[in-house]
C-alpha cells in the first residue's frame, strides 16, 4: 500500500515541480503581473526531487488515511497539502480553486458579496489590511491592524486565509460576528456586521474649494484609471482649479496596470515602478509618457497604514519624482508582485513572483512609504467660548470697505471639519498654490 501511494505521490510531486518551475518564464511573458491569468505552460528542465522528504510525505499521507478520527478523501488531503505549501511561503501566495477562482475575478471588477475588507494571515490570525470605504466593514468601525480571532464564535487559529475569507462571505443581509483584538483595547470585543453586495465606486470626486479639487481612490480595479481621468477632467472644468488632493487612505491596492496608468496621468517622464524577480531577464519596468493631465499643478497625496500595494506604487512614484507632497502616516508596506497562474478547470495559484521598487530604487516591502509631512488622524474638538475682541467693523459709524471681500463659498466645510488629515492636506495645498502663484 505504501509503495503504491509513494509511486502516485512521486508522479504528482514531479508534475507539481514541473508546473512551479514555469513561474519565472511566465512572468516574463506577462505585461501586467498582478492582473494576468497566465496559462499554456511550456515544458522546462525539472529540478531534482528531495526523495527522502517525499517518502516522509507519503508515510504521513498513509498514516492520516489509516488512523485519522474521521474518513478523509485523497482529494481533500492533497488540497490541504497544496494550500499549506503556498501558505508557508508568504501571506499573499494562495491556492485558488473553484469559488475562490471566481472571487478573484469579482475582486478585480468591483462587485462581490461580503463585508468589504482586505485581509492577510499573520501569526495564525487574520489581520485587517484595510476596510473598503462605504462597506459594512468601514461602517462598523473595522480598522487597519485589527486582528480577527473568531468568526461567528469559530476560532480563526489554524485556518488558512481562504478558509477565513470563505466564512466571511455569504448571502447579503445575513449577519456575522467578528471577534476583534485591537492594540488600543485591553480586551477582545465583538463586532456584528451585515453582509452586503459590495459595489465599490473606486474614484470619488469633490470640490473642496474653487481652487482645490479632491479625488479619493478606494481600490485599483479594471476601470479605475479611466474613471480617474474622467473625474480629473471634470475638476479641471472650473477655471479657478489650481491643485489636487489625492486621497489613498485605506486603499488596499489592486491591479498593477491601473496604478501605473494613474501615475502616468500625473507624471510626464521617467520611471513609475520596476519589478525584480529571481531571474534578471524577468525584471520589468514601467515608464511615464508625456501626459501630465494637471500640467504641473501641485498635488498633495494622503496615505495611512491602510494604503497598500498599488497605492504605495502611486505614492512612491509621485514622491520620487517630486511631483507631489505625501501627507499622513507610514503606509502598509506590501511591496510584492502576485502573478496568477492558471492551472485549468477553474484552478489557479496566486504566487508571489517579484518585488516592487520605486523610481529611485526603494523597496516598498515591509518598509512602506514615509510621508513628507507626518500627520496622524485626530478628532477635532470644539473650542471653548472666548471673549471676542472688538474690531474696526464693530465700531459705530465705521467706514465700509469699498471692495467686497472675496469669499470662497464652495469649501466643503463639513467634511474638512470632520477629517483632520484632509483639513491639513487642504491647508498645505492652498499654501503650495499660493507659493506657485508668487513664483509665476
Amino acid at each position: 500500500m505504501l509503495n503504491k501511494k509513494l509511486f502516485v505521490l512521486v508522479i504528482m510531486t514531479s508534475f507539481m515541480s514541473h508546473v512551479f518551475a514555469q513561474t519565472d518564464e511566465l512572468l516574463e511573458s506577462s505585461e501586467e503581473p498582478e492582473s494576468e491569468l497566465v496559462s499554456n505552460l511550456e515544458p522546462s528542465a525539472e529540478t531534482p526531487l528531495p526523495l527522502d522528504q517525499i517518502k516522509t510525505f507519503a508515510e504521513i499521507f498513509t498514516r492520516i488515511k489509516r488512523s485519522y478520527v474521521e474518513p478523509v478523501s485523497d482529494e481533500e488531503l492533497l488540497d490541504f497539502a497544496i494550500e499549506g505549501m503556498l501558505n508557508g511561503l508568504d501571506p499573499h501566495s494562495v491556492y485558488l480553486k473553484e469559488d475562490r477562482f471566481e472571487q478573484l475575478n469579482e475582486g478585480t471588477t468591483g462587485r462581490f458579496g461580503g463585508l468589504g475588507i482586505e485581509v492577510m494571515l499573520e501569526g495564525g490570525f487574520i489581520k485587517v489590511i484595510s476596510p473598503i470605504d462605504d462597506t459594512p466593514a468601514s461602517e462598523a468601525g473595522i480598522q487597519t491592524g485589527d486582528l480577527i480571532i473568531r468568526i461567528d464564535s469559530q476560532a480563526v487559529s489554524g485556518m488558512s486565509l481562504s478558509e477565513g475569507t470563505d466564512l466571511m462571505r455569504g448571502e447579503p443581509g445575513t449577519e456575522i460576528t467578528l471577534t476583534i483584538v485591537r492594540d488600543s483595547e485591553s480586551e477582545p470585543f465583538d463586532v456584528v456586521l451585515e453582509r452586503a453586495i459590495i459595489r465599490t465606486k473606486t474614484v470619488k470626486r469633490e470640490r473642496l474649494s474653487d481652487q482645490v479639487g479632491y479625488l479619493k481612490v478606494t481600490q485599483f480595479q479594471t476601470e479605475t484609471a479611466e474613471l480617474f481621468r474622467k473625474e480629473l477632467r471634470a475638476l479641471k472644468e472650473n477655471d479657478q482649479f489650481s491643485g489636487l488632493v489625492l486621497d489613498l487612505r485605506n486603499n488596499p491596492g489592486g491591479l498593477l496596470n491601473s496604478a501605473v496608468s494613474i501615475s502616468d496621468a500625473l507624471i510626464d517622464e521617467g520611471l513609475i515602478v520596476t519589478t525584480k524577480s529571481r531571474i534578471t531577464e524577468n525584471d520589468q519596468s514601467f515608464s511615464a509618457t508625456p501626459s501630465d493631465l494637471l500640467e504641473g499643478k501641485p498635488i498633495v497625496v494622503i496615505i495611512n497604514a491602510g494604503s497598500a500595494s498599488a497605492s504605495e506604487i502611486v505614492a512612491g512614484a509621485l514622491q520620487d519624482h517630486k511631483r507631489a507632497l505625501i501627507l499622513g502616516t507610514e503606509s502598509f508596506g506590501k511591496g510584492s508582485v502576485q502573478t496568477v497562474l492558471d492551472l485549468g478547470q477553474q484552478q489557479a495559484i496566486k504566487l508571489t513572483t517579484a518585488r516592487y521598487y520605486t523610481p529611485s530604487g526603494r523597496s516598498i516591502q515591509a518598509a512602506g512609504i514615509e510621508p513628507d509631512v507626518f500627520v496622524q488622524q485626530r478628532q477635532f474638538q470644539e473650542q471653548e467660548a472666548q471673549f471676542n475682541r472688538i474690531k474696526e467693523n464693530d465700531l459705530p459709524g465705521h467706514l465700509e470697505n469699498e471692495n467686497s471681500p472675496s469669499i470662497d463659498d464652495n469649501e466643503d466645510s463639513d467634511r474638512l471639519a470632520k477629517d483632520y488629515q484632509l483639513n491639513e492636506a487642504f491647508n498645505l495645498l492652498k499654501g503650495l498654490i499660493l507659493y506657485s502663484n508668487l513664483e509665476s
